[in-house]
């Protein structure tokens, strides 16, 4: 199946200030993600974004951040945020049946999350660049699991282009700068 932008949602998963100091090739993963973003953004996909316990591990990276609506970031306590009522109902209310899948840690957080939307009936893409664990074993395991259990592991190009479908338009020729080198 494609990803399409108007049946997709974004769903930023604890990228938290006191967490991705920890996290392996963290930067990457923010860039990727800020990317992604700023894509979903010029594309009108909406974005949401969950921060597990904000008093101890800090808000949403600045970066990160200031491309999410700050009325959709969700405060969590379970790994799984799909474990959240509050967090179940504004998925539900948007109507997109395809959520791409951001954050970390890859084998909390995400892993679960994902496994509970999968459950769901959702189809779930996870972004590759912007996922991350303290360890590149346990992102590994992770994606391994999450695309056994039916989850789409894909690249940003990929789903740029697929969100896209088509080059030769204005939006294609704004977003695919400096792509070519």
């Amino acid at each position: 199946m494609l990803l399409q932008a108007e049946q997709a949602l974004v769903l930023v998963i604890d990228i938290q200030q006191k967490l991705a100091p920890a996290i392996f090739e963290t930067k990457e993963v923010e860039q990727a993600a800020a990317w992604v973003l700023q894509i979903a953004v010029q594309l009108d996909v909406p974005i949401w974004a969950t921060e597990q316990y904000p008093q101890g591990l800090g808000s949403t990276l600045l970066s990160i951040a200031e491309l999410v609506p700050e009325t959709q970031v969700l405060e969590k306590m379970h790994f799984s945020a799909l474990k959240e009522p509050h967090i179940v109902s504004a998925l539900v209310s948007t109507g997109r049946k395809q959520i791409v899948i951001l954050g970390t840690e890859a084998h909390v957080c995400v892993l679960q999350s994902v496994l509970d939307l999968l459950a769901l009936g959702y189809q779930v893409f996870v972004v590759v660049e912007a996922v991350g664990s303290r360890t590149i074993e346990n992102k590994q395991l992770a994606l391994n699991r999450m695309a056994q259990c039916g989850a789409q592991i894909i690249s940003k190009e990929m789903l740029a282009f697929e969100w896209l479908q088509r080059c030769g338009t204005d939006t294609f020729r704004q977003i695919s700068k400096g792509w070519i080198v």
